[in-house]
């Protein structure tokens, strides 16, 4: 009996190894693949659903990147961070939320979405699906520490084909689901530095307040 628990013991932990090594060089490739790209252009949807408190919205969404540097606007709202500040522009309160850009680690951005998988996670290969008739691979990320974020677990979508990043699931600890599909992603667009500059003059009567 000790040596079939043992035995089973050993498949368990292979087969754990295997859908580890095997996610692990997916992430890799898209990794080194992003690398290359000095900077991108991304237009996503995103939803977010709570079966608990009933909340269900959809927007739309365009995401600059350069470098450490970032724009997103979505529905009403505008995210700028030069890499030191970050600017959140509240259309509905007219208010700017102004903070250090490393305080920003929960907060998720064109940046953040695209390199998401790369720190603090363990990861593990899930069963192979399709999108749009694409076949993708389906890779669970777990944070290695729980209790330091708000969210459980991330589901990543990686075209079989192309390795590009196709869907973002994220998963709170409020039972909230959060569904990013990336519709497109151009490499190494020019932007101007000043796309990543806050400027006030833009938003004449806005309330800047401080974290």
């Amino acid at each position: 009996m000790k040596i079939i628990i043992t035995l089973l013991t050993l498949l368990s932990l292979t087969t754990i190894s295997f859908g580890q090594s095997g996610s692990q060089a997916i992430l890799d490739r898209l990794s080194k693949k992003m690398k290359t790209h000095k900077s991108f252009y991304i237009e996503f949807s995103a939803t977010t659903k709570n079966a608990t408190t009933g909340a269900n919205t959809s927007e739309t969404g365009k995401g600059w990147v350069k470098g450490d540097k970032y724009y997103a606007s979505f529905g009403d709202n505008t995210i700028i961070s030069n890499g030191l500040k970050t600017w959140m522009i509240v259309k509905e309160e007219k208010s700017v939320y102004v903070s250090d850009a490393d305080e920003d680690d929960d907060m998720i951005n064109p940046r953040k979405l695209m390199t998401i998988w790369e720190d603090g996670f363990k990861n593990k290969l899930g069963k192979e699906t399709t999108i749009n008739g694409e076949k993708v691979h389906v890779i669970y990320l777990y944070p290695k520490n729980p209790a330091d974020v708000e969210y459980h677990t991330v589901i990543l979508y990686i075209s079989k084909t192309t390795e590009d990043l196709k869907k973002v699931i994220i998963k709170t600890k409020d039972a909230t689901v959060m569904t990013y599909r990336l519709k497109v992603y151009k490499a190494n667009p020019e932007i101007a530095d000043s796309k990543f500059v806050y400027n006030p003059k833009k938003y004449p009567g806005y309330t800047l307040i401080k974290d």
